[in-house]
């Protein structure tokens, strides 16, 4: 029997995709043709968090798949491709990029990213950065020799990054950091810290910021993971206690961070809507293939809510078309991260729902964790408690409503408390 993923590519669902002009289309054959010359076996079960940090976490078998697969990418500058050719990229454009990222994931092979160090750190150093900043970081961020996780979230702040207190004093020429972040996702598969923290007090809040690379090796920055609902540790904080940096490390300038991290936040809004349905077609067979599985498919209800998530995804694939049309047109794309980042997560968190109504009376039960420490969810009970995190990172689902109801809807503004200046 045909997999629910076989049958979409059968049906020839998977294939469809807008006219990208014959360049583009060039460029699509010649990428799947270097594909298929280059695979290697076992890249099909590659942790996707190991990818994400540089291959962190693998051994034996898939730790030499991974190796030599990023060996072939990096030669290949399919490692941060979307970067300058000047800095170690190949320049392509956000059209190139969603045939790349439809082309490894019809492969069904990773495309090894950088994490925070491609899409957040990076692009930051590319517009704000000097000459000698980009050449000495860019290139360690390539090779997967630093790996980065995000330092703006504290304690007492919530959503107003601009009202940080970790503290940066210069000291000759370094800069010494001391405070507290949290919500830091990935800073136990890291080894720099990219902070934002506050250089001169005495100024209006927005101009007293630095953003400010940071070791975290042995540099006074103790981690302290944050248990989550689903029994895993994905986040932490970070208790910094005189970190030090070279002045060098301050990217933009002392003082000028907040125009560095609007750049970063940019990045990490915007992701990467033209392709984002691909990662949830995947899950979605997988969840059909389950419910196969327990003879759930011929439950009426089941299939109702089967089909109603196929065609979120389905939606989800027209949005990154039409994205995709406004690019290839040249048109500013609008609030359209605002749309997609609300639309998929309000849809992933009811798939778990869905997936949580497969399991039936199984999805109440958790295996104990391996080191009797606790419990261990399965996998779609993860999808179900996790999911719900999706509507409150990079931007709140009541926060995206307003953004939509404002900017496109032409709904007066929600009254302000002055607490959000993000």
């Amino acid at each position: 029997m045909l997999s629910c993923l076989q049958l979409i590519i059968h049906w020839g669902v998977s294939e469809m995709r807008l006219d990208l002009g014959p360049e583009l289309e060039v460029f699509r054959d010649e990428l799947r043709a270097w594909i298929e010359d280059n695979r290697l076996d076992g890249l099909e079960d590659l942790d996707e968090r190991a990818v994400y940090f540089a291959g962190v976490g693998l051994s034996g078998r898939a730790a030499d798949a991974y190796r030599q697969w990023s060996e072939r990418l990096l030669a290949a500058r399919l490692i941060c491709p979307q970067w300058p050719e000047e800095v170690g990229g190949r320049g392509l454009t956000g059209l190139h990029m969603a045939i790349v990222n439809e082309e490894f994931h019809r492969a069904r092979v990773p495309r090894v990213s950088r994490g925070m160090g491609e899409s957040l750190v990076g692009p930051s150093v590319i517009v704000h950065g000097t000459e000698e900043q980009k050449a000495h970081f860019l290139a360690r961020i390539i090779s997967g020799q630093d790996r980065y996780c995000q330092g703006f979230s504290e304690p007492d702040h919530g959503s107003d990054l601009a009202g940080v207190e970790t503290r940066g004093v210069v000291d000759g020429d370094e800069i010494v950091i001391t405070g507290q972040k949290v919500w830091t996702s990935g800073a136990h598969l890291a080894n720099w810290l990219f902070v934002l923290c506050r250089t001169d007090p005495d100024v209006p809040k927005h101009q007293g910021l630095s953003y400010v690379l940071v070791p975290m090796k042995e540099n006074g920055i103790e981690i302290r993971p944050l248990r989550q609902a689903t029994g895993a540790s994905g986040f932490s904080q970070e208790y910094i206690s005189g970190a030090r940096a070279p002045l060098f490390n301050v990217i933009g300038g002392l003082n000028n961070g907040w125009r560095v991290a609007m750049t970063t936040l940019g990045n990490e809004r915007g992701g990467q809507a033209t392709t984002q349905h691909l990662r949830y077609e995947r899950e979605f067979c997988d969840l059909v293939d389950e419910a196969r599985k327990r003879g759930r498919t011929d439950d009426p209800v089941v299939r109702q809510k089967l089909a109603w998530a196929f065609s979120d995804v389905e939606i989800m694939r027209y949005q990154g078309l039409r994205l995709l049309s406004t690019l290839a047109a040249q048109r500013e794309p609008g609030p359209g991260a605002s749309v997609a980042k609300l639309f998929w997560s309000e849809y992933h968190k009811r798939l778990g729902e869905i997936a949580m109504g497969v399991l039936g009376a199984e999805g109440m039960l958790a295996g104990a964790d391996s080191s009797g420490d606790g419990y261990r969810p399965g996998r779609w009970q993860s999808t179900f408690i996790a999911s719900r995190a999706g509507t409150i990172f990079s931007g709140t689902s009541q926060i995206q409503r307003n953004i939509i109801g404002e900017r496109v809807l032409g709904l007066p503004k929600e009254p302000s408390t002055g607490g959000n200046d993000t």
